[in-house]
């Protein structure tokens, strides 16, 4: 059960609408998904989460927009956001994820989560070899 509840017409702010207007456009989509119309409840935390968002996951960089969203899952995942699985997985699928990638994924998700249990519960200390401040 959501702990806000999103507001008739968030669009009569101008800054939401603002920010909706560039989701749309960014997305090249009219669609404005729950978590923004959410947001909207408060104009500048809107603003400022979709200039991270847009920066990060829509801005062309080292990494291409499939990995971005497959990484956005195992985080997901791991945080156990819901809703954030359901968007990401449609968004990792809309961008060319097959079957065969997101079972991999899923199954390296799963792996991590066991080694990193094993290691966190062993206390196994870090590897001088891993040590990023010793090389």
């Amino acid at each position: 059960m959501a702990t806000t509840r999103p507001a008739a017409d968030p669009e009569s702010n101008p800054r939401v609408k603002a920010v909706f207007d560039d989701i749309r456009a960014t997305r090249k989509s009219d669609f404005v998904n729950n978590l923004w119309r959410h947001l909207a409840f408060d104009a500048a935390l809107l603003e400022r989460t979709w200039a991270e968002v847009k920066e990060v996951m829509a801005k062309p960089s080292a990494l291409d927009p499939l990995t971005k969203e497959m990484v956005y899952i195992a985080v997901s995942v791991a945080n156990a956001c819901s809703y954030c699985v359901h968007s990401h997985t449609a968004a990792a699928r809309a961008k060319g994820m097959t079957a065969t990638q997101h079972a991999e994924l899923l199954a390296i998700v799963a792996l991590a989560g066991k080694t990193n249990q094993l290691a966190t519960a062993l206390q196994v200390p870090v590897d001088d070899a891993f040590d990023a401040m010793r090389g």
